[in-house]
């Protein structure tokens, strides 16, 4: 884990990690009729960290360890029901999963609360603004009865935003009581945004995120729906790439998976398959040239066993490629990446003809087809919970938050709690990590 993060942690504060509310919960829940119900208290909670190197600090000091507030029903409302409106609204990359998050929320609203007007705003934060591409759907039962069997997002999703100002508009004139947004890191920071812009106006509406992020790189979320799925499927390009490598002689796969910040999805794809020889991973720096650099024990291993598959995560080696002094961003204001995948590809074909070494590379990149996908069993399961859980939290008034997954269990998360948190990224030191060396082979290090 990074000094900064380890800071920021050691810096929190119980009443930091306390959820905002609208007001006073009053009124009934309709959930009181259900025999099998049970509700949770919000004085639940789950402790924010488990490591013991973070939670020593506050020992020593005498402070209470920070926690969360478990998610789930309560006994007591903000919003009545029979009077709430909601909108849902998909923002950022795809990811498998979000149409069954989608059609959660409706079904919960609908079935649980009997909420009765719901709707679906297009092609993003984009469509809250005062020019939308398209009017709000409605959504209903019918709406969503089959839309988990497909990937994507029925809603269409974007990048980029309005001002919170032109949003909080938006929520008022059509008078939205609950918003519910599906996106990763961008769009959090624009719920945070519209949140102090909704509560500047004393307007009581409430924003509850299902935090979206394919790379699993979100602070407090242990797993993020769809991660699942796509190490599943980056597993079985894997599979591709190591018969293509040991269909020819000195043959390589080169297999580019998501992972701009954090390779989590490279690490554990690796790990569940032991066809993987080399791991490139954004966290672990590494050199191409020299001694005991990346070709060098390609080189060798190509000696010995005459082909190799190798896994590189998008925002590895960046370093090694010539960038431009301002470097691109894209309408959210993440950096454009430069194309790891065709310059290992490349670099690797240079090197070998250098070498005077026959080899054959094969290279994948699988990511755009993999964040289509439908979400698989484990993910669609998650995908309800989560979202079963969002409206839990709305109804009962709660705003500015997330859910989170900390500890196996499902918490409500403020929105302020990541504000300055770097990435979450996979630790080079961590169990995890040293299980890919062993399932590898590759070098502890291969920096010069």
């Amino acid at each position: 884990m990074p000094d900064e993060a380890k800071a920021i942690y050691a810096s929190l504060t119980l009443e930091q990690l306390q959820i905002p509310t609208l007001g006073p919960a009053t009124v009934p829940s309709p959930l009181r009729h259900q025999s099998h119900r049970t509700f949770v208290e919000t004085s639940r909670r789950i402790a924010a960290f488990s490591e013991m190197e973070l939670i020593q600090p506050f020992i020593d000091r005498g402070d209470p360890i920070p926690s969360f507030e478990l998610a789930g029903a309560r006994e007591s409302l903000y919003f009545n029901p029979e009077k709430t409106t909601c909108a849902i609204v998909t923002c950022g990359g795809l990811c498998p999963g979000i149409n069954n998050v989608i059609r959660s929320l409706v079904l919960t609203l609908t079935y649980l609360y009997g909420v009765q007007r719901i709707l679906g705003f297009r092609y993003g934060y984009g469509s809250l603004g005062p020019n939308p591409i398209e009017e709000p759907i409605p959504l209903d039962q019918n709406a969503v009865s089959e839309i988990h069997r497909f990937g994507g997002t029925i809603l269409g999703s974007s990048r980029g935003t309005p001002t919170s100002k032109e949003i909080a508009d938006t929520l008022e004139n059509r008078n939205i009581d609950i918003l519910f947004t599906i996106g990763g890191d961008g769009t959090l920071r624009g719920a945070t945004a519209l949140c102090d812009e909704i509560a500047r106006r004393d307007l009581k509406v409430s924003v509850v995120a299902i935090p979206k992020t394919i790379d699993n790189d979100l602070h407090y979320v242990k797993r993020s729906f769809g991660f699942t799925t796509a190490v599943a499927e980056a597993t079985r390009v894997i599979e591709a790439a190591h018969e293509e490598a040991r269909g020819a002689y000195n043959g390589i796969g080169l297999v580019q998976l998501m992972g701009r910040h954090s390779g989590f999805i490279a690490a554990h794809s690796a790990l569940a398959n032991h066809d993987v020889n080399f791991c490139l991973i954004p966290e672990v720096p590494f050199d191409l040239q020299g001694p005991n650099g990346f070709l060098k024990h390609l080189e060798k291993r190509l000696q010995e066993k005459q082909h190799a598959v190798v896994v590189v995560a998008e925002g590895a080696g960046q370093n090694l490629i010539h960038s431009k002094s301002h470097p691109e961003t894209d309408q959210s204001g993440n950096i454009l990446l430069k194309d790891i995948g065709t310059f290992l590809t490349s670099s690797i074909a240079t090197h070998l003809k250098e070498k005077k070494i026959d080899h054959a590379i094969k290279y994948i990149d699988p990511s755009y087809a993999i964040r289509g996908l439908r979400a698989g069993p484990r993910d669609s399961e998650f995908c309800s919970i989560l979202a079963q859980c969002a409206v839990h939290g709305a109804m009962a008034g709660n705003t500015d938050m997330f859910i989170g997954y900390n500890g196996d269990r499902v918490v409500y998360v403020p929105n302020s709690a990541v504000e300055n948190l770097p990435q979450k990224m996979v630790n080079p030191a961590s169990r995890d990590w040293r299980r890919v060396l062993d399932s590898t082979g590759q070098p502890f290090s291969m920096t010069n």
